[in-house]
């Protein structure tokens, strides 16, 4: 047979297990897998936006019809300017066959909102 102790000590361990986890997950930066994929997600999808904004605004300040084309989507309302902005193929990045994601091309908005002012 087993000694009396056994019992204590498997308790000990499985409420010292649980304490560790929740001390981890609250307070120690662990995470699930699923919470670090879509954190990672996250992360590459700005690092994406933040590396193609400056492509599209670049595009529209090389393009020498940008005089008529802001003046255009500046006299557009909000949700309409996206739509806009693709037709002035400014949010296809080179080599693309497709404008960028909405996340992009709401990014280009915002900056070429600035030049409107």
């Amino acid at each position: 047979m087993l000694p009396d102790w056994t019992g204590k000590a498997v308790a000990g361990a499985a409420v010292g297990a649980v304490a560790a986890m929740i001390v981890g997950f609250a307070w120690g930066g662990w995470m699930t897998s699923g919470s670090a994929a879509t954190m990672a997600k996250a992360e590459s999808q700005k690092a994406v936006v933040a590396a193609l904004t400056p492509i599209c605004v670049k595009q529209a300040e090389v393009d020498p019809e940008r005089t008529v084309k802001l003046a255009a989507l500046g006299a557009l309302s909000s949700y309409q300017r996206s739509d806009e902005l693709v037709k002035t193929g400014w949010a296809t990045m080179p080599g693309h066959d497709k404008p960028a994601d909405r996340a992009v091309i709401s990014a280009c908005l915002n900056e070429l909102a600035k030049s409107l002012k």
